[in-house]
């Protein structure tokens, strides 16, 4: 236990101090991924044929993308 508080100690953290921008950097990769989706989804089919995607692989592609 005490090896965890010199840890802690050391660099500064507090106790969010690693939550918070995990939260923040999670939060950032789904608008992301939304944004991702939404743009694709507005292409046509013929749109989405010229870059070599499919409607079915579209999150797949925004998952990636992130």
């Amino acid at each position: 236990m005490a090896y965890m508080s010199e840890t802690h100690a050391a660099r500064g953290d507090s106790a969010l101090g690693g939550f918070v921008p995990t939260l923040v950097a999670r939060w950032r990769a789904w608008r992301s991924y939304r944004a991702t989706v939404a743009a694709l989804s507005a292409l046509t089919d013929a749109e989405l044929d010229d870059i070599g995607v499919t409607r079915g692989e579209i999150r797949a592609v925004a998952r990636r993308a992130r």
